[in-house]
């Protein structure tokens, strides 16, 4: 498997505007309907990517230990389907089900919210205000499959944390490491 770091986004950067299906409950879903009052957390990610696989329970308990506080988490799959059936909307609501997201999954079918994003890889992950400009754009932790070290959230939470004390963006943001999105 290739590592594949998330590209440069831009502190202040507007969230790119979209609407998506919500693979779980099959309806559209956009950006202004699932934003949070404080702030919203945007991930990009897979089923099959060994890199979320690593962090799924995580994602799981940040997004409950945030979403009383005001930040929306959206988890977005934006991988070709026809190469990778594992990613498909069937098996995202499958494995949104079994893993207990309490957050939408969204599919980019045509892979456009991804570029908006300048996406490069599962998991990629944005921390944006409540006026949607961004504030933390990397890593969830240092951990990675077989490194040892715990899915803590570590990053997140202290970005997460920073946004809801109106501190600063925290400056030490390490680009995300995982599987490159599967482009068509």
């Amino acid at each position: 498997m290739a590592l594949t770091p998330s590209n440069t986004f831009t502190t202040g950067t507007k969230a790119p505007d979209f609407t998506l299906l919500d693979s779980v409950c099959e309806q559209l879903k956009s950006l202004q309907d699932l934003k949070g009052e404080k702030g919203t957390v945007i991930m990009f990610i897979c089923n099959h990517c060994p890199f979320v696989i690593h962090v799924n329970e995580q994602l799981v308990q940040l997004a409950k230990d945030y979403q009383e506080q005001g930040i929306s988490f959206i988890a977005i799959s934006s991988n070709d389907v026809d190469n990778y059936p594992a990613d498909a909307p069937d098996k995202m609501k499958e494995q949104a089900k079994i893993l207990g997201y309490p957050f939408p999954y969204l599919y980019d079918e045509s892979q456009e919210v991804a570029k908006a994003y300048d996406a490069a890889c599962t998991p990629d992950f944005y921390v944006f205000d409540q006026d949607l400009k961004s504030t933390y754009h990397g890593q969830l932790d240092s951990s990675r499959p077989g490194n040892g070290e715990p899915a803590d959230g570590k990053n997140m939470r202290e970005a997460l944390e920073a946004l809801l004390n109106n501190s600063e963006p925290i400056e030490n943001q390490r680009p995300s490491i995982g599987c490159g999105i599967k482009w068509k």
